[in-house]
């Protein structure tokens, strides 16, 4: 990295030159420190991509552990909880430094936060697991994550599952219209407030959860589970 060998980057992005040196636990990390592994994270984004590593999939590779410093501990082995949702708002930070557009930097804390989250995907129910792969630039996680096993234990299993699972649904049943909006509430006596996004919530999670597919169902569901004096 020729910013780091010309000394620049502890001007430019102290938050990653100060990952030089941090260990990681070895079973995981068998390539080194974190400063190493997010060299070789950004080698893999470029090296696997049958398309141009749009600024900010690359920018999110080289920050998606930055949180790792700041949560470093050691207990039976070295762990650094949490570092992803710390990574997350360090990452925001860095973005406004860097004068990137609101959407930019949005797409970035998306990646830097969500990048753990695979590890859960074999325990998913449906609407959860739905949601997750219906994020915007999902490819982007997808590569991200892909980079990072390669870039250390090399195990791609999670990466795997969500490449087959992801061909059981189509588009629509992975991000589905809404099946009721508030003016619909609004006609069933609900005043609008906190309770209209907690049954739209409740009633997207149904649909994604298969158990209602259209719009009567949808109000018979909300009659049956709220009350109008919520």
């Amino acid at each position: 990295m020729s910013l780091s060998e010309y000394g620049l980057l502890n001007h430019i992005l102290p938050d990653v030159e100060i990952m030089r040196g941090v260990e990681q636990p070895p079973q995981f990390h068998p390539e080194g420190d974190v400063f190493v592994h997010t060299c070789l994270v950004l080698d893999k984004l470029f090296a696997n991509s049958d398309r141009n590593v749009s600024p900010e999939l690359a920018l999110a590779g080289l920050l998606h552990d930055v949180g790792k410093p700041p949560t470093y501990t050691v207990s039976d082995r070295i762990r650094f909880n949490g570092h992803d949702r710390v990574g997350a708002a360090m990452s925001k930070k860095i973005c406004r430094k860097l004068k990137l557009s609101n959407k930019q930097t949005q797409r970035i804390v998306s990646l830097v936060r969500e990048h753990l989250r695979f590890k859960d995907v074999f325990n998913m129910k449906s609407s959860t697991f739905k949601r997750f792969v219906g994020m915007d630039y999902f490819d982007d996680h997808m590569a991200l994550h892909k980079a990072d096993c390669e870039a250390s234990h090399g195990m791609l299993a999670a990466y795997d599952f969500v490449q087959n699972k992801l061909s059981e649904f189509t588009e629509e049943e992975i991000k589905p219209e809404p099946l009721i909006k508030g003016d619909d509430l609004i006609r069933l006596g609900f005043k609008p407030g906190p309770i209209f996004s907690e049954i739209l919530n409740s009633v997207e999670e149904m649909q994604l959860e298969g158990m209602i597919a259209n719009k009567n169902q949808a109000i018979d569901y909300v009659r049956q589970n709220f009350t109008t004096a919520q």
